[in-house]
């Protein structure tokens, strides 16, 4: 017979926290065990239950119990608390000791030990588990007193499936075993599972065929055709999950799905989410903090989108569409809501398509995650069962979502919470057309919003797009930077902060000042204060006007040296908006759009199409096209890739074209015959260029012109494109000569370049100081990179760099031809080349790169640049 359960209490009061969302790899994986984790509010570490000492770390900082049942539990007071040699802890048990729950084990001085380990954070683990399952009893990120219940442990299988816990799968009979495919991994995005990966997840299932659910470490699972479901599981980055798939093509859908969850996301606005300078609350606070000075009248939040707002102060508090609460013939309530959702569907679908063909692929993600949520069927069951129950189509809908929106609200989680102006938008949308006659929802006066700065407590993306083009700024009480809406505020280029808090709310004024880029709203500015921000803001804006005037001019440094300015595009959209913005070209065509987000790999026809339209756009100058780079952070649902442990050490890029030599023949094709089309035969050499990513020697570039010129053969066509490689491997950057004398050009991809020279991934927050493109070895492989290309071919930079007006200006100095970044910052950079004198910083560069690291050139070279005497007034 099974024993009964253990219930563990807290050993101290503290925040729970998951074991997976620990900094450290041993306890996260569970490599000790399963258990849970206390952030310590107390300084006294207390026996969670009745038991036995079995052991004392040397160093004071841990100890063993053995408990009644035979269960071993490690607490362990920090990490990386070895180091600490047991300074600042005093055991307060020995081994062998009897215990009973509550009897104090160690006391630690808080403060000093907080200030030389890693985190206070303790681990309670389970070293010996075998047939226990440990149930969760507190939710992570609750504070529980000591004492309080906090795991139970079934012992010998005891305890229900439904709340199994930590690190146990629930169980199959053999009809299943025999169907089902399961893998086990931990979640890697920074963001976790939220709306767009979960609806990627939906697709996975859906293209492979098969019924899709996710497992989460507590025993809690949710099936892959539920976006709320699989939200509910609130898996973070960390999170041990396991997928279960059904179905002939399980294995190859677990294989997309592990790879989509285990590999890092990556957001091009990334660097735009960086928090405000000053700590700011996090994004489910309901209260803000006055600025740190005391200053009365400002509010600090979170940065959601950069730049200065100046205007009136204006609340934003729309109703929701009144829609009848009951209805007597449920069947006819059914089918309008039915209607309804169709509607709905129909204008997500033409948005998603028009963000697609304007190059916006972040809004399109959007659409695509609203179109899954519209299509959740635990939704549409929940509404149906209200209406069911005599509500109408509008009521019920709106219940089914407002229960949903509860649940993440309430989840202590600020990526959850962070959907939750997706469901209002969604709950919105679909009660629109099922209101009462003549409700239309109006929203706020018209005269009310030009100009103004807008509060609210929250908005709906679709809320937003609606006003985006009329206010100065947004200021929102909730939210944070991963909602939607702040990926919409900063494509749209609007000044927004978010987290702000309930004060908010009470504001008003008829000149506000929003400094959006420092997280500050400044709600009574006296006139001189009000006047400076006034004269900063026209100060950069007549500084973009008169960048903006001469941006189709070429960029000519102040000792003579053109410099090519280049845009980073994702469609052919994008690069007639690069060619407005000034661009010389384009350095980096991101091939990739083309193949991501659909169900299956793009026709030769239709890739054809949209080359030459980027090629027509550019009116006949160079455009760059990097040949499919997918692998590590770009996925496609329609292809499945080895599994690798680290994915940005695997086959990705070049290295995946020998896999899947179908699919390159007819990329090459499809450009071949574009650069045909398009091509002006009185040019000598085609605009159209063909860059290979993630090459490592000379090698790699022979076999692609090996196919190259066999498909062009096979073509007929006789004219080809320039052929050059990306320097994203440290291998290339010190081979460069042997490269260059085979490569038509070089780009430099210094966001790959600086991670593996650095052996620091990009995604990883808590590195992302230190992984500076400027540090003086990465800056060696560059200065080595343009010394092997030196007299043979031309160097340009198409990572992130080229857009860093520190590292461009130091780039162009060093020696690099071309710069290409995203086309907004053009005119920009056009500006700052033009007042830099290349030959007087490259005088320092010997000096800059023998300095210790990145921040130590960045300042330097600050220094330099904001020198009056200096030869560049950059």
């Amino acid at each position: 017979m099974a024993s009964s359960p253990l219930i563990l209490s807290a050993p101290l009061r503290g925040l729970v926290v998951a074991l997976g969302d620990l900094p450290d790899p041993v306890f996260a994986a569970e490599a000790l065990g399963p258990g849970i984790a206390l952030d310590p509010l107390d300084d006294i570490l207390h026996a969670p239950c009745d038991g036995e000492v079995i052991q004392c770390a040397r160093t004071r900082h841990a100890v063993t119990l053995r408990d009644d049942t035979g269960g071993e539990w490690l607490l362990h007071l920090g990490l990386d608390t070895v180091d600490l040699a047991g300074d600042g802890f005093t055991l307060l048990v020995a081994e062998g000791e009897r215990i009973t729950a509550g009897t104090a084990l160690l006391r630690f001085d808080a403060d000093r030990v907080a200030r030389q380990a890693k985190a206070l954070l303790t681990p309670i683990v389970l070293t010996n588990a075998a047939d226990q399952r440990l149930e969760l009893l507190a939710t992570p990120g609750q504070v529980v007193e000591r004492g309080e219940a906090l795991l139970l442990c079934h012992v010998d299988g005891a305890g229900e499936a439904e709340g199994a816990g930590l690190n146990s799968d629930a169980a199959s009979d053999d009809d299943q075993a025999a169907t089902e495919v399961r893998r086990e991994l931990t979640v890697a995005a920074a963001s976790g599972v939220h709306a767009r990966p979960a609806a990627r997840l939906r697709a996975i299932a859906r293209a492979h065929d098969v019924a899709l659910r996710l497992v989460a470490a507590d025993g809690r699972e949710a099936d892959a055709a539920s976006v709320s479901a699989l939200l509910n599981l609130g898996l973070v980055q960390g999170s041990r999950v396991t997928l279960v798939a059904r179905g002939a093509q399980g294995e190859a859908a677990l294989e997309a799905a592990s790879t989509l969850l285990a590999t890092p996301e990556t957001s091009p606005a990334a660097a735009s989410q960086a928090p405000a300078e000053a700590p700011a609350p996090s994004a489910s606070s309901s209260t803000a903090r006055a600025d740190p000075e005391g200053e009365p009248g400002q509010l600090r939040g979170t940065r959601a989108s950069p730049g200065i707002a100046i205007g009136p102060l204006r609340h934003y508090d729309p109703p929701l569409p009144r829609v009848a609460e009951t209805a007597a013939d449920p069947a006819a309530e059914r089918q309008a809501l039915t209607a309804a959702l169709e509607t709905v569907a129909a204008t997500l679908e033409a948005s998603r398509r028009a963000a697609v063909a304007q190059g916006h692929q972040e809004e399109a993600e959007i659409f695509d995650a609203h179109l899954a949520w519209l299509e959740d069927p635990a939704l549409r069951e929940a509404a149906e069962h209200h209406i069911a129950a005599g509500s109408s189509a509008g009521q019920g809908w709106y219940a089914a979502l407002q229960r949903e929106v509860e649940r993440l609200e309430a989840s202590d989680s600020a990526l959850l919470a962070a959907r939750v102006d997706d469901l209002r938008d969604l709950q919105r949308r679909v009660m629109t057309p099922l209101a009462e006659a003549g409700e239309d929802a109006r929203e706020v006066a018209d005269d009310d919003l030009d100009g103004a700065i807008l509060i609210a407590r929250e908005m709906t993306p679709s809320q937003f797009v609606a006003v985006a083009g009329r206010i100065q700024g947004l200021c929102l009480a909730a939210g944070g930077v991963t909602s939607h809406l702040a990926i919409l505020a900063r494509a749209r280029g609007v000044p927004c902060v978010m987290g702000l808090g309930e004060a908010l709310l009470s504001l008003t004024a008829e000149r506000a000042v929003l400094d959006a880029t420092h997280g500050v709203l400044e709600s009574a500015p006296d006139a001189e204060r009000l006047a400076q921000r006034e004269a900063e803001r026209e100060r950069h804006r007549a500084q973009a006007r008169a960048a903006a005037e001469q941006a189709q001019g070429v960029a000519v440094t102040r000792d003579g040296r053109q410099v090519h300015v280049a845009a980073n595009v994702g469609s052919a959209a994008e690069a007639e908006a690069a060619a407005r913005a000034g661009a010389d070209g384009v350095g980096l065509l991101r091939s990739e759009f083309l193949f991501l987000g659909r169900a299956a790999a793009p026709t030769r026809d239709a890739q054809q199409r949209e080359y030459a339209a980027a090629l027509a756009a550019l009116g006949g100058k160079p455009v760059i096209v990097r040949l499919l780079d997918i692998g590590a952070d770009k996925q496609l649902d329609y292809l499945t890739l080895p599994a690798a442990p680290n994915p940005a050490l695997g086959e990705r890029g070049i290295r995946l074209w020998r896999a899947f030599p179908e699919l390159f023949d007819t990329q090459l094709e499809a450009l071949l015959l574009a650069g045909s089309e398009v091509a002006d035969a009185a040019q000598t050499t085609l605009p159209l260029r063909l860059m290979l990513p993630m090459v490592s020697d000379v090698g790699e570039l022979r076999w692609v012109r090996q196919r190259l010129v066999a498909c062009a053969t096979a073509l007929g066509i006789t004219r080809l494109p320039a052929l050059g490689v990306m320097i994203e491997v440290p291998s290339a950057a010190l081979c460069a000569a042997s490269l260059a004398r085979e490569a038509d050009f070089f780009s430099i991809g210094t966001n790959d370049l600086t991670q593996y020279a650095l052996a620091m991934d990009r995604e990883v927050a808590a590195l992302a100081a230190h992984c500076d493109v400027l540090h003086p070895g990465v800056l060696r492989l560059i200065q080595a990179t343009l010394e092997g290309a030196r007299g043979r071919c031309p160097v340009g930079v198409c990572g992130a760099a080229a857009g860093d007006p520190l590292a461009a200006l130091l780039l162009v100095a060093m020696g690099v031809d071309e710069l290409s970044l995203e086309p907004a910052g053009i005119a920009g950079l056009k500006a700052s080349l033009r007042a830099l004198d290349t030959a007087a910083l490259a005088a320092r560069v010997p000096e800059l790169l023998a300095l210790d690291d990145g921040a130590a050139v960045r300042a330097a070279l600050t220094t330099w640049l904001d020198t009056p005497a200096s030869a560049a007034q950059a």
